[in-house]
């Protein structure tokens, strides 16, 4: 069993910025996959941001070019750097991961992320 702890999340205005944070309980040298999803009020949950085992990453139209996957292996966390942040990006924010070799997929609780003035 894996654990995923998400922090980061609060309440910030149009425009700014914060940076998410996943620690896990193990290693993430050896994890497949890993990535970030959001769920807003009403809406299905949706993949933002992932990385791939070799380090490519995939953002969605909706955060490209301000949303930033990054990992830190010797802390076994995944961030999530967001910036230029709008209100439609409010939502709770997961984080997810997949480890060899039987790629299962574990999530975080989740944190919160609102963004208004």
């Amino acid at each position: 069993q894996v654990q995923l702890v998400e922090s980061g999340g609060g309440l910030v205005q149009p425009g700014g910025s914060l940076r998410l944070s996943c620690a896990a309980s193990r290693s993430i040298s050896s994890a497949s996959a890993m990535g970030w999803a959001r769920q807003a009020p009403g809406k299905q949950r949706e993949l933002v941001a992932s990385m791939s085992v070799g380090g490519s990453t995939n953002y969605a139209n909706s955060v490209k070019g301000r949303f930033t996957i990054s990992r830190d292996n010797a802390k076994n966390t995944v961030y999530l750097q967001m910036n230029s942040l709008k209100p439609e990006d409010t939502a709770v924010y997961y984080c997810n991961m997949r480890f060899a070799p039987t790629d299962q997929s574990y999530w975080g609780q989740g944190t919160q992320v609102t963004v208004s003035s």
